[in-house]
């Protein structure tokens, strides 16, 4: 009986599938050394989130790929390129319904408390405007009377 690992070959090699292997950029530019300050030639082997492309994304050889890897921590290292980017992005729904009504409630008790801030320091502002006024009028007559 055949092993699987034959069964898997043989069925690859009746089907074979026709595609075109990616040529790398390296050589494309017809790059010679791949140096760790070029941070816009190691940024294309970086995806979105900073993170390295592997071989058959790239396109790179083995050889290549271990240069990138290496100039990518190096230059990681020294600052120029980041470890870990955030994206953005949005949930969509999912089992955490019940946690959004919580959510609402807490910022609309929020807004409020916002909103009270908001008119106690206008009335303060308010009162502040007329102690300057009348301190204002206070000098005047103080200089009208000498």
């Amino acid at each position: 009986m055949a092993s699987k690992k034959n069964k898997a070959r043989s069925a690859r090699d009746a089907n074979p599938r026709k595609f075109k292997k990616k040529t790398s950029v390296l050589v494309i530019e017809k790059v010679e050394y791949v140096d760790y300050k070029d941070v816009d030639l190691l940024s294309r082997f970086m995806s979105d989130r900073a993170k390295i492309k592997n071989r058959r994304v790239a396109g790179n050889d083995l050889q290549q790929q271990r240069e990138v890897a290496n100039a990518i921590k190096i230059a990681r290292e020294m600052a120029l390129l980041p470890y870990a980017t955030r994206v953005a992005s949005t949930r969509t729904g999912g089992r955490r319904g019940d946690r959004d009504d919580r959510r609402s409630d807490r910022d609309s008790s929020n807004n409020e408390n916002a909103e009270a801030t908001e008119n106690e320091n206008d009335t303060s502002v308010d009162g502040d405007d007329t102690s300057v006024d009348s301190g204002a009028d206070a000098s005047t007559d103080q200089t009208g009377e000498d």
